[in-house]
């Protein structure tokens, strides 16, 4: 397959996730994923800065469009009404396909270096979403409260969904979860 045939970035993407899961990230190297693509290193590079970006391609994407979401909600709704339906885009955004899912979530798991970079992109948009929690008038210490308990939501649900032997689908999993927060904090 040659490099100038489209669908390079797809195929970039299914190769690193491939050897990574063979291999390990560790023991994988740019030229290798480029060949299993059919491209060459250069290619890889105009697509990713480095292997890394293969797993977090789109998270600036995944830090900008959920926020829209808080566009649409009621200015009298809570914070945590408010985190909901971010959260609803979030689901939206990275619910399609629980098998790629979950082998990107093997991945990560398994090696320190992209656990933090994970955790980097979470707190990143935990702090997006307080700053646009305190634009709509919440203040500072209930706009970081709501954030944080999204990223926390989240990565429980997350997981949940990404371990689970049923097809459940990522949005449901999340209400399910922010619902089970309410009432673990409404009962003391």
């Amino acid at each position: 397959m040659g490099r100038w045939e489209p669908g390079a970035g797809d195929r970039l993407r299914e190769a690193a996730l491939s050897l990574y899961l063979e291999r390990g990230f560790e023991q994988t190297m740019v030229a290798d994923i480029a060949e299993r693509a059919g491209v060459t290193a250069r290619t890889f590079f105009r697509y990713f800065a480095d292997k890394r970006e293969v797993l977090f391609d789109g998270s600036s994407d995944l830090a900008t469009k959920p926020l829209a979401a808080l566009e649409t909600v009621p200015a009298t709704a809570s914070a945590l009404d408010a985190v909901a339906a971010v959260l609803d885009a979030v689901a939206e955004m990275v619910g399609g396909d629980r098998e790629l899912a979950r082998a990107r979530q093997t991945v990560i798991l398994a090696n320190a270096e992209l656990r933090e970079r994970e955790l980097i992109k979470l707190a990143s948009m935990s702090a997006a979403l307080a700053d646009g929690l305190r634009q709509r008038g919440i203040g500072d210490i209930d706009a970081n409260l709501a954030a944080e308990t999204s990223i926390a939501v989240f990565r429980v649900a997350f997981s949940r969904w990404v371990a689970a032997d049923e097809d459940h689908d990522l949005r449901d999993v999340i209400r399910e979860t922010l619902a089970r927060l309410r009432a673990l904090t409404a009962s003391g």
